[in-house]
């Protein structure tokens, strides 16, 4: 039997239409920014952190969220990233994670491209996932795979 594992196409990745809003007020944006990049960093992935300012923020960095961000004061408003690749991924996951400690309160909601929805809600400098991930099977970020059969 012929191998043909080196001719099937490579994972393309999973589309992810966000939105929400948080309340992460603009005093703290730059350590959210830092500790976003610190975390990313420590994963696989598109972002490179010698490839950014380092007077990012959370609006320049949004495409790393796999979003677009606006600043309205004290709250960040996600949405689809229409212009970027809003391809899932750790470093996504590590960016909601590692801002945690900065947001007051609110949620950000997922969509993925089979349907699959689930969201991140913060309060108390903590993050805690509702639904199924449908990227990677998971209820909590960095979670194991759980079935949903």
């Amino acid at each position: 039997m012929k191998n043909i594992d080196s001719r099937r196409m490579p994972i393309v990745g999973y589309t992810v239409w966000p939105s929400g809003r948080l309340h992460l007020p603009e005093s703290d944006d730059a350590a959210a920014v830092a500790a976003a990049k610190a975390a990313m960093a420590e994963q696989a992935g598109w972002y490179k952190p010698d490839g950014s300012p380092s007077d990012d923020t959370l609006v320049d960095i949004a495409c790393e969220a796999r979003a677009s961000i606006v600043r309205d004061g004290d709250w960040i408003e996600f949405d689809h990233d229409d212009e970027g690749d809003p391809k899932w991924s750790y470093q996504a996951i590590a960016f909601y994670v590692a801002i945690a400690p900065f947001v007051r309160s609110g949620t950000v909601h997922i969509e993925g491209e089979d349907g699959a929805r689930w969201s991140y809600t913060y309060a108390d400098g903590q993050v805690t996932q509702q639904g199924w991930n449908g990227w990677d099977g998971s209820v909590e970020p960095f979670g194991q795979y759980v079935d949903r059969g």
